[in-house]
């Protein structure tokens, strides 16, 4: 089987620091390559893989200003759908706009939709709904005008993080900085409940950083910017609890994921896929607000760290991902 997979080339793959998809795309590629699969990822020219590396972008176009992002998507999409007829599938992990192609060309297209950005860009996933094949990353984020072959959960590299049975005696915010992500949320939980709280990611909103994160750092609410995954490790490991106060339906959480197969446990306020994620008492909170979360802060103590832990073993491993979407293939391939 010869499997094509676009990743995003905002970031490189796998990401220095941000980089949901990206991150995700790598770990994919990485373990079909471990399974005989021969696999050619298209990315960013400085990425990182055991597949074949095809580029046109040599770098991230958030890490270098000069590149205009419309044409060198438009470049490295080209690519790709220019050279199908070489595939046996192509993975797409690039939104909506490489579905324009799919009817030009005769290799099965499989897009994982990693969240819908808005609704004005469904009629694209609708036109080609019948055409090519969509996988959800939870049921939370299925859209029901549109038709799914399945869901399927990313999965990390469980063995990039270590479990740490001790508690540790801070509160963590780890994600990009902005009111969907609802980091002035954690802010307000840390003060209630009077515990120390470090918030960790990229500033993807810099008015919002500025009017309500930055006015109540201080020795108590620490931002150390994005980190690498080492850090990472350590900062979520350390960590009493993970806040994750969201704003918005999110499709998935990778970082819930990573923060429980550290042992840390998660509270998360009930939007999107949470529930998918988060067992309420087992290994996390559920809650419905700022006042829930930070009552809820004091019951957290209860909770096994190696119940967390088991929670990522059990259901959002790479290997696990990785055999889901072997599967999809082969069901793929078989219809045509």
């Amino acid at each position: 089987m010869k499997v094509a997979i676009i990743s995003p080339i905002a970031w490189r793959t796998p990401p220095r620091h941000y980089g949901p998809w990206e991150r995700v795309v790598s770990l994919l590629a990485e373990g079909l390559v471990k399974e005989g699969i021969d696999v050619t990822l298209y990315a960013t020219g400085d990425s990182l893989t055991s597949a074949k590396l095809r580029s046109v972008c040599k770098a991230p176009y958030e890490e270098d200003k000069e590149l205009d992002a419309k044409v060198w998507e438009s470049l490295h999409i080209s690519e790709i759908m220019e050279q199908a007829d070489e595939f046996d599938i192509i993975h797409n992990n690039y939104d909506f706009l490489p579905l324009t192609y799919s009817s030009l060309i005769k290799t099965p297209v499989i897009t994982t939709i990693h969240g819908f950005s808005s609704p004005k860009i469904l009629p694209v996933y609708k036109k080609y709904n019948k055409k090519t094949h969509y996988v959800s990353i939870s049921n939370a984020d299925r859209h029901e005008d549109l038709d799914y072959i399945r869901t399927v959960y990313h999965g990390i590299d469980i063995e990039k993080f270590t479990l740490n049975k001790q508690q540790g005696n801070y509160l963590v915010y780890f994600g990009r900085i902005h009111k969907d992500k609802g980091t002035w949320e954690a802010i307000q939980v840390a003060k209630r409940a009077k515990m120390k709280l470090i918030i960790a990611g990229i500033i993807q909103d810099k008015s919002y950083y500025e009017n309500d994160v930055e006015p109540y750092l201080n020795d108590d609410v620490c931002y150390i910017g994005s980190v690498g995954p080492a850090e990472r490790n350590r900062v979520l490991g350390n960590a009493y609890a993970l806040l994750h106060p969201i704003n918005f339906n999110e499709p998935f959480g990778l970082s819930i994921v990573e923060s429980m197969a550290c042992g840390t446990p998660v509270l998360a306020f009930n939007k999107g896929s949470m529930p998918e994620i988060i067992q309420d008492g087992m290994n996390g909170f559920i809650v419905s607000d700022v006042e829930e979360m930070a009552e809820k802060i004091k019951d957290v103590r209860n909770i096994s760290r190696e119940v967390c832990r088991k929670t990522v073993e059990c259901k959002f491993t790479q290997e696990q991902m990785v055999k889901q979407y072997i599967e999809v293939y082969k069901e793929i391939l078989k219809k045509s």
